[in-house]
């Protein structure tokens, strides 16, 4: 117990002073903590082996997952619903299906072991991807698009991921079945989260104890995550699923059975406030220890060489998907400028949820370790090079300086 609550106070001691000089250096807050702990890590200090797929499954993504959902405005998802969900399905397929044909081809991988890698690092990371527009203050339609599609994707590469390892393992599976498979996971797993969420509404119209309630609401989050794991659906989209429902009562919920103090009132701040803080810590734990594991990757297994090219075909798989999938609604009311597909593109950093899937691969799996550290390498990538120069792209963009309009 000593040992857990040292390690706490550290790693808010950590976290709260690269807040501080990342603030100051204008830095984003993610690069600093991973720079943070690789600095750390040459000193001594950690390891890399905290860093587990069940500690960022189990304890890192609900309350990020719970947290970003809290702050989607719910109309404005709605209005643009159609392309978040084609980027958030068939662009994880279109990413997947560039970056194994680039692994197999270029870099003559096998292709069961090129399959696997494009599947987990296909769909942009939630942790990562707000985490970098909170930084940059970013909003309107642009920030909606990329947090929209990075908590929706990341729901289907999990379950792709899943299929495409039991297929590699031997396991018959054909289109059919694994489109079922896909429907019955990720509907199973929403349905849960909507049905938890549902429980904690209706417990909390009932009290007027604003700490009942936001116990109630992290009941709702980590509650459905584990269940629908548990029943081998899909945990992310459970905990999207009843974060949605915590927000936003009225999809289901009668209004006479809703808490009297939805989050997005004012004086619900406490609950929004809690989970902010609690997304807080969870950041800053994933990114620090993101930046412990670091040194003790052996990245010369691999080369340089292929490090460099796996970064470039993950970049032109996120090329392919958002620019392609984007062009047919070019003409609708759900255009999407070329600017805020150049922050799709480059925005769409990958992160945590590629490293819990790359660590959970068998140990006795055919280039599991070139696949994990061809993994960090493409995080590392992604949250430090992407990271530091999103800013400056959003400030050429224009992003910055003026509102996002929204296409009609």
């Amino acid at each position: 117990m000593d040992v857990v609550v040292t390690r706490l106070v550290a790693l808010l001691v950590v976290a709260s002073l690269v807040a501080i000089v990342a603030r100051r250096l204008h830095l984003p807050y993610t690069v600093g903590l991973v720079v943070a702990g690789l600095g750390l890590s040459l000193l001594g200090v950690g390891g890399g082996e905290n860093l587990t797929h069940d500690l960022i499954f189990i304890v890192i993504l609900p309350p990020l997952l719970f947290e970003a959902t809290l702050g989607i405005p719910w109309h404005e998802f709605r209005r643009d619903a159609l392309p978040v969900l084609v980027l958030a399905s068939f662009g994880v397929v279109v990413a997947a299906a560039v970056v194994a044909t680039g692994m197999a081809t270029v870099l003559a991988w096998p292709f069961a072991a090129a399959l696997i890698f494009g599947t987990l690092i296909a769909a942009t990371d939630p942790v990562a991807v707000i985490a970098m527009f909170k930084d940059s203050r970013v909003s309107g339609r642009v920030r909606l698009l990329v947090e929209s599609e990075s908590l929706l994707n990341d729901g289907v590469a999990a379950v792709l991921f899943a299929l495409v390892l039991a297929w590699t393992g031997g396991q018959p599976l054909s289109a059919g079945s694994a489109a079922v498979d896909l429907l019955v996971t990720a509907g199973g797993g929403t349905l849960v989260g909507l049905a938890c969420g549902a429980l904690a509404v209706l417990l909390g119209g009932r009290i007027s104890d604003h700490l009942v309630e936001t116990g109630l609401s992290a009941v709702a989050a980590y509650g459905s995550f584990l269940a629908a794991e548990h029943w081998h659906l899909s945990g992310i989209l459970a905990t999207v699923a009843a974060g949605l429902m915590v927000k936003y009562p009225a999809m289901l919920v009668p209004r006479r059975w809703r808490a009297s103090r939805p989050p997005q009132r004012k004086d619900n701040r406490f609950l929004v406030e809690f989970w902010e803080f609690a997304a807080f810590i969870a950041n800053s734990g994933v990114f620090l220890l993101i930046g412990l594991a670091v040194p003790a990757e052996s990245f010369t297994r691999v080369g340089v060489g292929p490090l460099i090219t796996a970064v470039l075909l993950v970049l032109l798989g996120r090329a392919m998907v958002v620019y392609g999938i984007c062009l047919p609604f070019g003409r609708t009311r759900w255009a999407v400028s070329p600017a805020q597909q150049h922050v799709l593109w480059w925005g769409g950093l990958r992160g945590a949820l590629g490293l819990a899937l790359a660590l959970a691969l068998p140990h006795r799996l055919a280039y599991r370790d070139e696949i994990v550290t061809t993994t960090f390498a493409v995080v590392v990538f992604s949250v430090v090079v992407q990271g530091i120069t999103m800013p400056a792209l959003l400030r050429r963009l224009g992003i910055l300086r003026r509102p996002d309009p929204v296409a009609r």
